[in-house]
């Protein structure tokens, strides 16, 4: 007895799926590759963990960082990472008073 095109349809399907269930992914694909690419970048070399920040400053302060930064060998990321850490172990961090704005010395 030969099948419709549709009932052969629908067995090819049911294989393909049963295939998908039991099967398993070869390490090249999913999670696999890139468990095994991870592994490999950290075991390669250990990097400091680096968040991106953004701030404003004076034109004439960063012309002076760049200077600084020129001969120093982690660049610009390396003199501010310095300048914070230094900062913060100076009087425990405490921000220096605020200049006398225009504002407040007309009372």
């Amino acid at each position: 007895m030969s099948m419709k095109k549709t009932d052969l349809e629908k067995h090819l399907a049911k294989k393909l799926d049963g295939r998908m269930k039991s099967g398993i992914a070869p390490q090249r694909f999913g999670k696999g590759s890139a468990a095994a690419a991870h592994g490999e970048r950290k075991a390669g070399k250990a990097v400091a963990r680096l968040v991106p920040v953004a701030c404003r400053l004076p034109a004439e302060l960063v012309a002076r960082l760049r200077e600084r930064a020129s001969s120093c060998e982690g660049g610009m990321s390396a003199v501010l990472a310095q300048a914070a850490e230094q900062w913060l172990a100076s009087a425990a961090g405490t921000p220096p008073a605020a200049p006398p704005t225009a504002s407040s010395q007309a009372v």
